[in-house]
């Protein structure tokens, strides 16, 4: 499938600020999964870009605006093409993960962060649900979505970004960040790795994932992925209770939300922003050439080198 993304964030200050220093992940990246075809980023007013690859494998667009501003537009640009997932194996047995060269690549993957910082009560939920359909990895992963999608409901503005895990799950409602979250934080609890991913979704509504015509316009998704033992990551999206597929756009992975935010920045000035930020996704013809051409130079730029993560295997 082939889509062509823009993303687009605005702010508007009350008063004029002036250095403000941002930083910007929206840049899909390319996988087995999805390619690439193009991508540009335009700032109003113009500023220097710097773009480089985090340590999470992650483009990241940095620009600073130092004349005073009184507003500050980022419009993204991307041409993806996606393809469908692969089909899902039987996992291993549970026991697999404790295998001392698996747990050491994926170690920090493991550990709690601050949005995944799990109690007693998450880490009993875990258990049971990891005991379900024959105890192998790839079914406890699968009931831990199926288990977060029934626990939560979608509800934007119940939740701030911050708030524990376990006060969310208590709650019973949020976003698709806190889905991710809470499925990233049952599966740690157990031993299973997990990571959060940040992208987009092509759907008229995020929390079905139906398609309503060729253009939708939505706000950046969220969804997990699980280490399963001799079959890689396997990426699932428990706020509508797909298999992540070619709806699906990634754009990068991390511990959590904080390792992975679409934009972020500082600014001085007395200022107060109001901030409006959105997605416009539409699918096209795969035969129409990308919207953006790709530069070589920029390629260049986008490919990312190899994680610590893809090194760390390469030498196994």
């Amino acid at each position: 499938m082939r889509l062509d993304i823009s993303y687009r964030t605005r702010f508007a200050f009350d008063a004029p600020v002036r250095e403000s220093q941002n930083e910007m992940r929206a840049c899909p990246l390319s996988d087995e999964r999805q390619q690439l075809l193009s991508y540009r980023v335009t700032v109003e007013p113009s500023a220097r870009m710097l773009s480089f690859t985090d340590y999470w494998g992650t483009r990241v667009d940095h620009f600073g605006v130092t004349d005073a501003h009184t507003a500050l537009e980022v419009i993204a640009e991307a041409s993806v093409e996606t393809q469908e997932p692969r089909p899902l194996a039987t996992g291993p047995p549970l026991d697999t993960l404790k295998m001392p060269g698996f747990r050491d690549r994926h170690e920090e993957f493991l550990k709690r962060s601050p949005h995944t910082d799990w109690n007693e009560d998450l880490t009993r939920a875990a258990r049971q649900l990891s005991e379900t359909n024959g105890s192998n990895v790839t079914s406890a992963v699968m009931e831990v979505s199926r288990f977060v999608g029934d626990k939560l409901s979608y509800e934007p503005g119940a939740t701030e970004i911050g708030e524990p895990i376990a006060d969310i799950a208590a709650k019973g409602v949020g976003v698709c960040q806190d889905y991710a979250h809470l499925a990233v934080a049952l599966c740690r609890s157990v031993g299973i790795p997990a990571r959060y991913v940040s992208g987009y979704l092509f759907s008229s509504d995020e929390r079905t994932g139906s398609i309503d015509g060729d253009l939708v316009r939505v706000q950046t998704h969220a969804w997990f992925e699980a280490a399963v033992p001799g079959l890689g990551w396997l990426p699932l999206d428990p706020t509508n209770g797909l298999a992540v597929g070619r709806q699906h756009v990634k754009i990068g992975h991390g511990r959590d939300y904080d390792d992975v935010p679409p934009l972020r920045g500082v600014y001085s000035g007395p200022g107060t922003p109001t901030v409006d930020a959105s997605v416009e996704i539409r699918r096209m013809d795969p035969n129409r050439p990308p919207s953006t051409p790709m530069q070589p130079a920029l390629l260049a730029a986008v490919k990312a080198p190899r994680t610590r993560e893809q090194q760390q295997q390469q030498q196994q």
